[in-house]
C-alpha cells in the first residue's frame, strides 16, 4: 500500500467498563484463540516510588515480551496510563516523564497490548490516540446475567428453582464476576450445612455481601 513506513507495529486496545465484566476473561481467551501466551504485568511488581525504577522494570519486561510473542495485559491501567499533570514540583516533572516513556514503548511494542481500566476518562489522551481499538464491557442485562447465574453452578450442587434465579436475575444488576462471587459464597454456605441445597437465602445474604463491597445500597 506503499505507507508500511508510516505504520507503527503491532495492536494496541483499550478494554474499559465496570469491574467483573469479563476483561481479563477475554484477554485471557485472545490468548487461547491466537495460541499466545497472556502476560499479566504486576503494578504493585512495576511501581516503584524512586525516580526512574518504574522505566526500568517495565524496560525488563518489554524486552523480554518482544522476543517471546506475548500478549501484553495491563489490568487497572490507569495505574500507570494515567492523566499527566500539571508540573508544579519535581514529582509531577518525573511522573510526567513517566508516561512520555510509557507512550513511547506503547508505539514500538510489535505484538498486541491490552489496557484495561474501569473507567475510560482516567486514562490519559495521549494513550488512547494511540490505541486501534477501544471497546466498552456494559453490564450484563436481565436475561444475560439470567445465563450466567445459570452457568455458575456446580453440577454437584442443587440451586433454586428457575422462577426464583430469573427473579433475582432482573432484580440484581451484578456483573458476572460478582455472581461468581455470590455463588461461590452461597455453595460455603450449603457445605458449612453439609447440604448440596442451595437457597435463595443463601444467594441474597451473597448478593447483600457484593454490593456492600461495591459501596451499593442492599435493596429486598
Amino acid at each position: 500500500m506503499g505507507n508500511e513506513q508510516k505504520l507503527k507495529p503491532g495492536y494496541k486496545a483499550l478494554f474499559h467498563g465496570p469491574p467483573g465484566t469479563g476483561k481479563t476473561l477475554t484477554a485471557s481467551l485472545l490468548g487461547k484463540q491466537f495460541n499466545l501466551d497472556v502476560y499479566r504485568i504486576d503494578l504493585s511488581m512495576v511501581i516503584s516510588k524512586y525516580i526512574g525504577e518504574t522505566e526500568k522494570n517495565l524496560e525488563k519486561v518489554f524486552r523480554k515480551a518482544e522476543n517471546k510473542k506475548w500478549i501484553l495485559f495491563f489490568d487497572e491501567a490507569d495505574a500507570l496510563f494515567g492523566k499527566r499533570t500539571t508540573i508544579s514540583d519535581s514529582h509531577d516533572k518525573y511522573a510526567n516523564q513517566e508516561i512520555a516513556y510509557l507512550l513511547q514503548r506503547l508505539e514500538d511494542y510489535p505484538g498486541l497490548m491490552i489496557l484495561a481500566s474501569n473507567m475510560r476518562n482516567n486514562v490519559d489522551e495521549g494513550f488512547t490516540r494511540r490505541l486501534q481499538s477501544i471497546i466498552y464491557f456494559q453490564k450484563p442485562q436481565s436475561t444475560e446475567r439470567m445465563r450466567l447465574w445459570n452457568n455458575s453452578f456446580s453440577s454437584e450442587c442443587e440451586p433454586p428453582k428457575r422462577e426464583e434465579l430469573e427473579k433475582i436475575a432482573q432484580q440484581y444488576e451484578l456483573a458476572g464476576g460478582s455472581i461468581m462471587n455470590v455463588v461461590q459464597y452461597a455453595s460455603l454456605m450449603a457445605l458449612n450445612r453439609n447440604e448440596k441445597n442451595i437457597t435463595v437465602d443463601d444467594l441474597v445474604q451473597g448478593i447483600r455481601k457484593e454490593l456492600r463491597k461495591e459501596g451499593k445500597q442492599f435493596k429486598q
